[in-house]
């Protein structure tokens, strides 16, 4: 009998809960974090919405540092349980073998807005009649399964209607979904920034994975001060995108995020929790920015802002 390979850990939780326990597996787990929920649907034409607690899993190599790996995991969570209370973690050893098929029957084509559609790689979309986004779940640096990239993903298919913005900067690219999207909708160029190495690495294999030309998605270690000052080929762009965690859109604003908007440009923000959403709003409109649209999906939230065409820039 083959030996487990892998260790998984699995906590389900609420979705105010999902993003900050994904967090913390993601330190340990290289292989990535894999989120499910329930989908409700209204009638047979009824596309879904994410219903539900949300099951947040990841994988632990089971080899010699796995002890260690484990307790260091449980001290996180531990910490995480002090601020808001968790379940207890449920650890199931799982062979190679198995671990690999069962991870990728848990994956289905998921439907985004009216034009898109998120196919996991290994998979051909059963839908001709939408613009395919394929993403590999196993980088899970934000597979399109959460509500934050929906809806993010909801708001960059509207700007692309009729002609849309010419490019795009990704700030937080995480597994490039949003850049790519915007890509596929009709933009020319993206420049996805990310603090995390592998994310940027993941960026550039799901771009390639749709067939999008490196020097079209251009990618690189950062955020908004590196792309201020010029480190990068795009100090602007007509569109930017943000899927982060409220707490840092205010920082990114205190840091010059708005900056990066060309006069008359769109910014949309989304990893915001419902209850945070006019914190964001008012550090945003601090930078002279304007709201014009707000999606909600369950305890989510999703934002674009306006700069003004006459802004300074």
């Amino acid at each position: 009998m083959r030996e487990p390979s892998w260790l998984e850990v699995s906590l389900t939780v609420d979705g105010e809960l999902a993003e900050a326990v994904a967090d913390v597996l993601a330190r340990f787990a290289p292989n990535g974090v894999v989120t499910e929920q329930g989908v409700g649907f209204i009638n047979d034409e009824d596309e879904g919405t994410p219903v539900g607690e949300v099951t947040v899993r990841a994988y632990l190599p089971a080899d010699a540092n796995l002890d260690e790996t484990r307790q260091k995991l449980e001290q996180a969570l531990y910490f995480l349980g002090t601020i808001r209370p968790l379940p207890a973690a449920t650890l199931t050893p799982v062979a190679d073998q198995n671990w690999m098929e069962a991870w990728k029957s848990r994956y289905r084509p998921i439907p985004v807005g009216e034009r898109l559609i998120i196919v996991p790689a290994w998979l051909e979309s059963p839908d001709a009649s939408r613009i395919p986004i394929r993403i590999d779940p196993g980088m899970a640096f934000g597979t399109g399964t959460h509500p934050t990239t929906q809806l993010c993903m909801v708001l960059i298919e509207q700007c692309y209607v009729d002609r849309g913005p010419s490019s795009v900067i990704d700030i937080g690219c995480g597994s490039g979904i949003l850049s790519i999207a915007a890509l596929k909708l009709g933009a020319e160029q993206a420049l996805g920034v990310d603090i995390d190495g592998a994310a940027v690495t993941a960026s550039g294999e799901n771009g390639r994975a749709n067939s999008i030309l490196d020097e079209r998605f251009m990618l690189g270690v950062g955020s908004v001060a590196e792309v201020l000052a010029g480190q990068f080929p795009l100090r602007q762009a007509p569109l930017v995108v943000a899927n982060i965690l409220a707490p840092v859109l205010v920082r990114l604003f205190e840091a010059g995020m708005a900056d990066l908007i060309t006069p008359g440009g769109t910014i949309l923000l989304s990893g915001i929790l419902q209850e945070q959403a006019a914190t964001v709003i008012g550090a945003a409109q601090e930078q002279g920015l304007d709201l014009v649209d707000q999606k909600q999906m369950g305890d989510w939230v999703a934002l674009a802002m306006r700069r003004e065409a006459s802004a300074s820039g």
